[in-house]
């Protein structure tokens, strides 16, 4: 039987998938995905928040009632898909293992989806949105067929989860999260690529990786699994990155560095055998990560003058550096950072790309990680190059998290900032934000949250 024949045969007859917890972001993608594909698609969850919910309503996937109903799960199902949010206690999950119903985490179920498919699979702590939405486009743009799964929304896509039986490539983000509550391996040991990245390791989970050495092992096992006769892309910039491509041997290891560029009146010019070409993104990390994108897209046959031509026009991934609002010399950007690494990368590249410009840099700490004081003294001199620096948390959620509370005197402390602003309220926050010269400034609003609600497009 021929590849093409396999991955049909996995795609061939209408099938029912329930999915526990179906409001993840992940999650939500790939139900709208196999509905769009033709498969019968129900699932559950007690809490569903927007985009997710306007998203599944618009589908006629979003449940008519929140909570966990076990008369959801019935032999006729062929296969249930457990999100993270669930717990090992889920009444749906018991029910669905009583009746030896197979059961999936999202990862495992894209393995599956894919296992006959050329699979480039991106990790890193920082940086891998990025890459795999530079992947994605330029195949889109060089007219190669792919399917993918990528954590932000890309212009021009309306789902991030793609599955099809024609694609023969697959190009996936691969989260170094834990995969379910009944599987605390992380999600990107499930892949197998056969073309992986690795961007970048900065200490990231601390409430799953307790110590550096334990989140490093994370990575060298993932570089363990790449699938005999694959390819190894890494950032020879970051040491440890380093030291985990030295395990899996020169010969089939690629590096990458950041590609010489220029910055002029605010825009950067990617300098190419065949000329500069202006680019619509910014910033060293970014440049560093189109080098990555350039190599892997290169491994599935996409020549290196193909991919400039089709590089110039990605915008970037949604929160990403993404431009919410600009009027003159007055901007506001909004970016994922939040861990110690991201905010350096993030906040010099603003600085560059503006460096006439005053940078006010916000940050809000949302993660486990970022609100445990053991793990705060990481941020220390993080936001030293920004103009003005401003932290803002809500204790709502160290409440929600279960953990115990911080004072903004202990924040301040541990940025080493004097001049640092700590707010806890973001009424307040919105406040100073808007007493704020706004002539000639650059506002960077940085969480992997969203600040209490807060509008940035109105600030």
């Amino acid at each position: 039987m021929s590849i093409q024949e396999c991955i049909r045969q996995d795609f061939s007859g209408r099938k029912r998938f329930h999915f526990i917890a179906i409001g993840g972001s992940a999650m939500h993608n790939l139900a709208i995905a196999l509905h769009r594909k033709g498969e019968h698609v129900s699932g559950s969850d007690d809490e569903i928040f927007d985009p997710a919910r306007e998203r599944l309503s618009r589908y006629g996937l979003l449940p008519d009632m929140m909570g966990w109903f076990p008369d959801k799960i019935t032999p006729e199902l062929d296969a249930v898909i457990l999100g993270m949010h669930a717990r090992a206690d889920n009444p749906e999950l018991i029910k669905a293992k009583s009746l030896d119903i197979k059961i999936y985490s999202y990862p495992e179920f894209l393995y599956e989806q894919s296992r006959y498919k050329t699979r480039i699979v991106v990790g890193g702590s920082h940086g891998k949105t990025t890459i795999t939405a530079m992947i994605i486009h330029v195949l889109h743009e060089c007219r190669v067929d792919c399917d993918y799964m990528v954590g932000a929304q890309l212009e021009g896509f309306d789902v991030m989860v793609r599955l099809t039986p024609e694609a023969g490539i697959m190009v996936i983000e691969g989260d170094e999260y834990l995969t379910s509550t009944i599987d605390r391996r992380p999600k990107f040991h499930h892949y197998h690529p056969n073309v992986a990245i690795i961007s970048g390791i900065a200490w990231d989970h601390i409430n799953v990786f307790p110590t550096f050495e334990n989140y490093v092992e994370q990575f060298r096992e993932f570089v363990r699994l790449i699938e005999p006769g694959g390819t190894l892309i890494y950032n020879a910039d970051d040491l440890e990155v380093c030291k985990v491509a030295d395990i899996f041997g020169k010969t089939r290891a690629l590096p990458y560095l950041v590609p010489e560029h220029e910055v002029r009146d605010g825009v950067t010019y990617l300098r190419t055998p065949d000329g500069e070409i202006p680019l619509r993104v910014f910033g060293k990390h970014n440049i560093a990560n189109l080098d990555a994108a350039r190599l892997a897209c290169r491994c599935v046959g996409i020549s290196d003058a193909d991919f400039f031509a089709a590089i110039g026009s990605f915008k970037g991934a949604s929160k990403r550096l993404e431009l919410i609002a600009e009027d003159n010399d007055f901007a506001v950007f909004r970016d994922f950072a939040h861990a110690p690494s991201k905010l350096v990368a993030t906040i010099a590249a603003v600085k560059t790309q503006f460096p006439n410009r005053k940078l006010v840099a916000c940050l809000e700490l949302h993660t486990f990680s970022s609100l445990s004081e053991t793990f705060l003294s990481h941020y220390k001199n993080s936001m030293n190059e920004a103009d003005i620096a401003i932290v803002y948390y809500n204790p709502q959620a160290l409440k929600h998290k279960k953990m115990p509370p911080l004072t903004p005197q202990i924040v301040s402390k541990h940025f080493d900032r004097p001049d640092l602003s700590v707010f806890t309220d973001s009424e307040q926050l919105i406040i100073h934000l808007q007493e704020l010269k706004k002539q000639s400034t650059v506002f960077l609003m940085m969480s992997s949250g969203n600040f209490n609600g807060l509008d940035l497009s109105k600030l």
